[in-house]
């Protein structure tokens, strides 16, 4: 018989796993469920990258409006609300099938470097926010000169 050594982080990942696949299932069962006209919640899908003067945020707001979006930067934290207003030119009753989610939404980021909150820049086009967050100088890389003699 082999020994075989126990590692009790293993055993807490499987249990995490088993959890997350059984929650997983719940939620996708009872969306199946739901064919009614139902406000709930949703999150824009967004994009965040960085470049060498600035950190840029790119979210997917479909049907929404300027005045529907709400953008603040306090201690390096980027916050994005809005809300979603359904369309009430047709009666619930006469809806057939309804997947987009309408309601408020809020997400919070936290920036990875220091930056200009007073110098944020934010553009809507085509159902896409663009918020342009310049660095601040202490944060931007500074390339150093090696000098030889």
């Amino acid at each position: 018989m082999a020994i075989v050594r126990w590692d009790p982080f293993q055993d807490l990942i499987s249990l995490q796993e088993r959890m997350n696949r059984l929650f997983e299932q719940t939620l996708d069962r009872s969306q199946g469920e739901r064919e009614g006209m139902v406000a709930g919640t949703w999150a824009p899908a967004v994009d965040i990258y960085e470049t060498p003067d600035s950190i840029v945020l790119q979210a997917e707001l479909p049907g929404l409006s300027k005045d529907d979006i709400d953008i603040q930067v306090r201690d390096n934290v980027l916050t994005l609300k809005g809300e979603r207003r359904s369309e009430k030119e047709v009666k619930e009753g006469n809806y057939l099938r309804v997947e987009r989610a309408y309601g408020g939404f809020q997400r919070a980021f936290t920036l990875p470097a220091a930056v200009q909150a007073d110098k944020v820049r934010a553009v809507f086009k085509d159902g896409v926010l663009d918020v342009s967050i310049p660095k601040a100088e202490e944060a931007k890389p500074k390339q150093i000169k090696i000098d030889v003699k």
